[in-house]
């Protein structure tokens, strides 16, 4: 294998060499951390579109509720006999305040009291998917009875949350693809090093019969064993960040952030991220030798 080939150009003394394992382990750090955020968004927009398919929630502001229970008690129930006699619509049921609290409780703490707060009367619907009903109509009938009443059906809100995962998708592939760039320029750079504190070995090998491909053969082994060494230690770092990460979010009151829990896709993902960067860094190397070598007189 290339990383127990016979080593005849001693680059593992050469001083130009030693900080590639931690640079390499910085960029692995950096990119992984960058993949998680981009898994995590995705899959948390995932949950989210799931948990508010096929629903949506009308909101009441309690002035209006009081004002309509004193001149028609039945205001609410109309609202509620609409929504059920909706093609449509499967269910329809007026939250209680204790689902209300629980909902708020991320956005305004454990200490927020709804008896303090003008919390609308929220009615949650379910409909079918397949057979959505006539939104537009519906808003229009559930105005009649209540006039400043909300219909909504949550998909501004989740096309903003689709657009933020896009930019954290992107951010997260152009840091990746910054960061290979920057490990092609590193390996080169310390490659040509290499060549030139080692010129002497390399021209010696040649006399005696050594190829391009032998001396280029000689750097490739040795750059894929730093960069694995590297890319190990920096995805540990990067599971090390989330694991505290998560920690420190567990039992806070941020339940509106992805939760950060690394699924087996994402493992697979992040395992074979310092394997890329090794495998970059070693053609880089092989490259690198070789271009220069062929210009030598």
């Amino acid at each position: 294998m290339m990383l127990f080939a016979r080593r005849d150009v001693p680059l593992d003394s050469d001083a130009s060499g030693r900080f590639l394992p931690w640079l390499v382990a910085i960029m692995v750090y950096l990119a992984a951390l960058a993949l998680i955020s981009a898994l995590t968004m995705s899959r948390a927009i995932g949950h989210w579109q799931e948990g508010l398919s096929g629903t949506l929630t009308i909101q009441i502001p309690p002035d209006q509720v009081v004002a309509k229970a004193k001149s028609a008690p039945d205001a609410l129930d109309r609202v509620l006999d609409l929504l059920i006699a909706t093609p449509g619509v499967r269910e329809a049921k007026v939250m209680e305040p204790e689902e209300i609290e629980r909902l708020l409780r991320p956005w305004l703490g454990a200490a927020a009291s709804l008896a303090e707060l003008p919390v609308p009367v929220l009615i949650s619907v379910t409909f079918n998917p397949a057979a959505e009903p006539d939104f537009a109509a519906l808003a229009r009938a559930v105005a009649k009875i209540s006039p400043d009443a909300v219909v909504d059906t949550h998909q501004a809100w989740l096309g903003k949350v689709r657009d933020l995962a896009r930019t954290v998708q992107g951010i997260a592939i152009l840091v990746v693809v910054l960061i290979a760039g920057c490990a092609v320029m590193i390996v080169a750079f310390a490659t040509r090093m290499g060549l030139s504190v080692h010129g002497h070995v390399i021209e010696l090998l040649h006399l005696i019969g050594a190829r391009d491909s032998y001396v280029a053969s000689q750097f490739q082994a040795h750059v894929l064993s730093f960069a694995l060494r590297g890319g190990m230690i920096g995805l540990l770092l990067a599971v090390g960040t989330v694991f505290l990460a998560g920690e420190v979010l567990k039992g806070s009151e941020a339940m509106v952030l992805p939760e950060l829990a690394l699924q087996p896709l994402d493992w697979s993902v992040l395992l074979l991220l310092p394997v890329a960067v090794a495998l970059v860094a070693t053609l880089t190397a092989r490259f690198t030798v070789l271009r220069t070598l062929a210009r030598m007189p």
